[in-house]
């Protein structure tokens, strides 16, 4: 079973930036695609950014295009959300997912839905306030 392990949320001024990691230590993540996404108090969960695998092609949302980067180390079994330019409603728990898609060259495409992702992390607390 993939456990994700998500760190590097806190609390920064607007105009700040946070360096997001998942970890899932032990497991080879060629074989998954990965997703961060967001959840504002009262709001539904949303995507903010997803990479595939082996072509590594992303998707990025509107809300945060041109200020986050998603990244992924395979070597290193991690993914990295990096976020500059933070705004107060950027402000949410963030979480990390994946989904397996096969040890394969195969080219699916981006999944950008909740439902789309199996294994989810426990979140971490992202807050901008001046």
């Amino acid at each position: 079973q993939l456990q994700l392990v998500e760190s590097g949320g806190g609390s920064v001024q607007p105009g700040g930036s946070l360096r997001l990691s998942c970890a899932a230590p032990g497991f080879t993540l060629d074989g998954y695609y990965f997703g961060w996404f967001r959840q504002a108090p009262g709001k539904e969960r949303e995507v903010v950014s997803c990479i595939t695998n082996r072509d590594q092609r992303t998707y990025t949302a509107d809300s945060v295009q041109g200020r986050f980067t998603i990244s992924r180390d395979d070597a290193k079994n991690t993914v990295t959300l990096q976020m500059n330019s933070l705004k107060p409603e950027d402000t949410a728990v963030y979480y990390c997912a994946a989904v397996f898609v096969g040890y394969t060259d195969y080219v699916y495409p981006i999944p950008l839905k909740v439902h789309e992702y199996t294994f989810w992390g426990q979140g971490t607390q992202v807050t901008v306030s001046s």
